[in-house]
């Protein structure tokens, strides 16, 4: 699998002013592109005086779709230095907004460049970022005396643990990496003495603890 880009845990909103003109940030976490867009168009609607509302979001794992708009500023000045800000700092499933309010001073192209590649910037640096990686999602019943020793062991193993479903029996979710799964299987036959068999799944992108 490709590069697995980080994302951000919750919205932040910063401000910042330049030349008497108002740069306010929305740095969100999205899924798609709706979702995106559901979060410019919010902007728009709290801010309805504002001159220009551009945008730019980071879509997929790997950070495949990408997609920007300068919003009536000069082409290439808005939407493009807020996408560059956002994939040069790793991040992905992200959508920034730069709603700006004019002070009166005209920056010029270099100026309004800067300005949106630094409102995006200072929103990136106050996000408390997610790091994510490729696992293998494991499913193992167990009854309730030995589900607690089997999370216990993969707490041991560093191994990341999904929430449990329990009824009869307890169903324990694990997420190892591809290269912790056979200590893994090994840890839950020797646990079971050979009596639970773990069902593997199709290896998926997850958030890591922070």
């Amino acid at each position: 699998m490709s590069e697995i880009r980080d994302t951000v845990r919750r919205p932040v909103d910063v401000e910042i002013e330049i030349s008497r003109s108002r740069f306010l940030t929305r740095l969100e976490r999205v899924g798609d592109e709706d979702a995106a867009r559901e979060v410019i168009a919010a902007a728009r609607s709290a801010h309805p005086r504002a001159r220009h509302h551009c945008s730019a979001f980071v879509l997929g794992h790997d950070g495949r779709t990408r997609r920007s708009n300068d919003d009536g500023e000069p082409g290439g000045t808005a939407g493009a230095p807020m996408l560059e800000a956002l994939v040069s700092a790793g991040l992905s499933d992200v959508v920034a907004v730069v709603t700006r309010y004019f002070g009166g001073v005209l920056l010029g192209a270099g100026g309004l460049t800067r300005a949106y590649r630094a409102a995006v910037a200072e929103a990136v640096a106050a996000a408390e970022r997610v790091p994510r990686a490729v696992r293998l999602p494991v499913e193992v019943e167990a009854g309730y005396d030995l589900a607690p020793q089997l999370e216990a062991e993969a707490r041991r193993m560093g191994i990341a643990i999904g929430a449990a479903e329990y009824g009869e029996r307890v169903r324990v979710r694990l997420l190892p990496a591809e290269d912790q799964l056979p200590a893994l299987r090994a840890a839950i036959a020797e646990l079971s003495s050979g009596a639970l068999e773990p069902v593997v799944g199709e290896a998926l992108v997850v958030d890591l603890p922070g």
